[in-house]
């Protein structure tokens, strides 16, 4: 009896398959299939990415030695690293778009190098590391042409210490909170909010600022010796 009862059982699970493959069988290879096509789209957009990078990487590699060539057309070489970040993956569309916005400041293309700088400081996307940058670049060229205001709200975050923009972050202050100790960029901020102060005209700003900047070790020394000699310019 136990042996009919387990054969009865199997015939029943045998049933049991065939009936479950006749009822889902077409959905079950359907979603095979589905996941079959995900692995290979995934695939194939791993070789796309990795393909799109490559190009960009041999097409900044080739403008960059066009710019550093004897007698390098400057501008045009401007203009390649522009339309380079309009088509490049979103590392290469930084570094081309600060590379074209050093050849547009150089060849006299102020205006122009100046959006390119505000673009990567505004994008959200972009490592802070090169935003801070664009933000300390625009400043610099902008000196003479921006609202003094505006330079003011974007060098004084960069400007400040590291423990001083962490209290700023902490109390809201969405300028400062892009800083961290040991900025690479804090000397140079001073230094430009200095020179800014001197625009406004307030000398004894500057020279503080100035001379707290040359004795400041962990400044640049080619950086201090000039904000010394500036400080010793502006008088006692």
């Amino acid at each position: 009896m136990p042996d009919i009862f387990d054969e009865v059982q199997e015939e029943l699970r045998a049933e049991r398959a065939r009936q479950l493959g006749m009822r889902y069988g077409g959905m079950l290879a359907g979603v095979a299939l589905l996941v079959l096509a995900g692995l290979g789209g995934w695939q194939g957009w791993q070789w796309y990415e990795q393909r799109q990078n490559s190009q960009a990487a041999l097409t900044f590699l080739e403008a960059h030695r066009a710019a550093e060539a004897p007698g390098a057309d400057l501008k045009a070489v401007g203009d390649r690293f522009a339309a380079l970040a309009n088509d490049s993956p979103a590392g290469y569309r930084t570094l081309s778009l600060l590379r074209a916005a050093a050849l547009k400041a150089e060849t006299g293309d102020r205006a122009a190098a100046l959006a390119m700088w505000d673009r990567v400081a505004s994008d959200g996307g972009t490592p802070q590391l090169y935003r801070d940058l664009a933000s300390l670049m625009w400043a610099l060229h902008g000196m003479d042409s921006q609202d003094p205001a505006l330079l003011a709200a974007r060098l004084d975050p960069l400007a400040q210490a590291g423990s001083q923009a962490a209290g700023s972050q902490a109390a809201g202050s969405q300028a400062a909170g892009s800083q961290a100790a040991g900025s690479p960029w804090r000397a140079s901020a001073r230094e430009l909010r200095a020179l800014l102060a001197i625009r406004r005209g307030e000398t004894a700003e500057a020279r503080r600022d100035l001379e707290a900047l040359a004795a400041d070790v962990t400044a640049p020394r080619g950086l201090r010796d000039r904000a010394g000699r500036l400080a010793a310019g502006l008088g006692g």
